[in-house]
């Protein structure tokens, strides 16, 4: 079959789609019926983020393919995806195009096995869906990504929509579940504790598709949100189900001025003009910060690195929780507490391999005088 796909591509001519004896039909996030094999072994993940999902679904051993964020492809020399560190086996397995969902159909042919389903994310946004669809005759199922403020729903349904291919239904509700409980369990610890009596704080040095310094942040930054804590750039949320990342003057900063500031350290690895931490450390602005000025600067671990690190995001909620409301997360260990969350989702712990590759710069109070 691999060969007749890979003859008809090489001719220009539309693959035939393959029939299946036993199938079902499936609907996709952009409400496409599907028809697709009943049993589900052998997948491919296109996209920002897709194979992260599908460890979180246990189902990495159904791989057959990667793109090229999985082999090395991404812009910086260290990884902070603790899915990529638990399997580093993935980077092992044949290339099918390149990250960000732009994928290769003459590549896909030419795996070997062939993947039954192609899942997609931010399907609406990369496009090709159906294309991709007619020129290697394999089920691209298009699914969303979400996050856990804004777009929890489209998280949700795109968790069980990939359950359901793969007959994992269990295992996705099973991660939503997990989801909500460390969502509740950090609400209330801080249900009694209004914003205006706690620290206004600032989160700088957030990726998004691609690297950026100190005054790049999120509004709706997931931590601050399930911490009820005073995210001066909060007034910035556009409310919107995509990330509402914003680029602050620095100015603007200073006029804030927060009480404590944290640092994303996956800026920390961008050249000296771009590194939030470099910025930290020699831009006048930023050194007449209180913050900064008491030492009150505190470094967490990657929210974004191809696409949103959702371990990651709770793993830094309690680790938040303890600098801003210490006597309410005294019985937390914040590395414990995030190689649980990545065993739980993961099958392994990843964060202490991750903190090493940026000089443990994770999880402690950034020095800057």
């Amino acid at each position: 079959m691999r060969s007749i796909i890979g003859l008809f591509l090489l001719l220009g001519l539309t693959s035939p789609v393959i029939a299946v004896a036993s199938s079902q039909t499936i609907t996709d996030m952009l409400g496409r019926t599907i028809q697709i094999p009943t049993r589900i072994d052998r997948v491919i993940c296109s996209g920002s983020g897709c194979l992260r999902l599908l460890v979180y679904l246990q189902g990495q051993d159904r791989v057959v393919g990667v793109d090229s964020a999985e082999k090395g492809g991404l812009p910086f020399s260290v990884d902070a995806r603790p899915y990529a560190v638990t399997y580093p086996q993935l980077t092992e397995l044949p290339l099918f195009g390149e990250f960000r969902g732009f994928d290769n159909p003459e590549l896909i042919a030419g795996l070997d096995p062939q993947p039954q389903v192609i899942f997609k994310v931010n399907a609406p946004r990369d496009g090709g869906v159906g294309s991709l669809q007619t020129k290697t005759g394999i089920p691209v199922v298009a699914l969303g990504y979400g996050n856990l403020t804004h777009g929890r729903e489209e998280l949700n349904r795109t968790l069980r929509i990939m359950g359901q291919v793969l007959r994992l239904e269990q295992r996705a509700e099973a991660v939503i579940a997990f989801f909500d409980q460390l969502q509740a369990d950090l609400k209330q610890r801080v249900a009694d504790c209004a914003t205006t009596d706690c620290p206004t704080t600032y989160i700088g040095g957030l990726a998004m598709r691609g690297g950026h310094g100190f005054a790049s942040t999120e509004p709706a930054y997931a931590p601050f949100v399930f911490l009820n804590a005073g995210n001066v750039a909060r007034e910035l949320d556009t409310g919107e189900s995509n990330f509402s990342h914003a680029t602050v003057a620095k100015e603007q900063l200073l006029l804030w001025d927060p009480d404590v500031i944290f640092l994303d350290i996956a800026s920390t690895r961008l050249p000296a003009s771009a590194n939030g931490l470099e910025q930290l450390h020699t831009d006048t602005v930023y050194q007449a910060m209180s913050a900064v000025q008491s030492g009150r600067v505190y470094g967490v671990f990657p929210y974004n690195f191809y696409n949103t690190n959702f371990e990651s995001v709770f793993a830094n909620s309690y680790y938040i929780g303890s600098i801003l409301y210490p006597e309410r997360f005294a019985d937390i260990d914040p590395l414990l507490k995030a190689e649980a969350i990545s065993t739980f989702l993961n099958g392994g712990p990843a964060f202490e391999q991750i903190n090493a590759d940026f000089d443990h710069l994770g999880f402690s109070r950034i020095v800057l005088r």
